[in-house]
């Protein structure tokens, strides 16, 4: 499933949409490259689960935690990390299958570690602000 994104605005909508149709699913992988709008669609994904803190990327604590009306909502960037045995060290299973949403960005990172049934989400960039955002369900 294919979303045409043209401006940043437009991203409210898509979150609202990708979280209405994957259902009870709990981890989110963020594909792109750098700069393409992993954080920035994240913050809106954060916003459709009613978290009222400010999101911000995790580059340097590699996990942020947020409230939401949901439950808790784990926000990951393993951008930094050399080996999987870092995720290892972190307790990721704990926060994987905790049953709570978990949004992960660069999981190229650790791709052994991850679940199968994970949504995947790619995220292209097609202009300078347009975005073009896929969904694996």
């Amino acid at each position: 499933m294919d979303f045409h994104v043209s401006s940043v605005e437009d991203l409210s909508n898509v979150a609202a949409e990708i979280l209405s149709v994957t259902g009870e699913k709990r981890v989110f992988l963020f594909y792109g490259s750098m700069g393409a709008g992993k954080t920035t669609f994240i913050k809106d994904l954060c916003k459709a689960l009613g978290v009222k803190e400010t999101v911000s990327s995790p580059t340097f604590s590699i996990v942020n935690e947020y409230e939401s009306d949901a439950g808790p909502v784990f926000h990951f960037d393993f951008y930094r990390l050399k080996e999987e045995t870092e995720a290892l060290d972190l307790g990721y299973e704990d926060y994987l299958y905790s049953g709570n949403y978990c949004f992960i960005e660069w999981p190229e990172k650790i791709s052994s570690l991850l679940p199968a049934d994970a949504v995947k989400i790619t995220i292209t960039e097609t202009g300078i602000t347009e975005r073009l955002v896929s969904l694996i369900n």
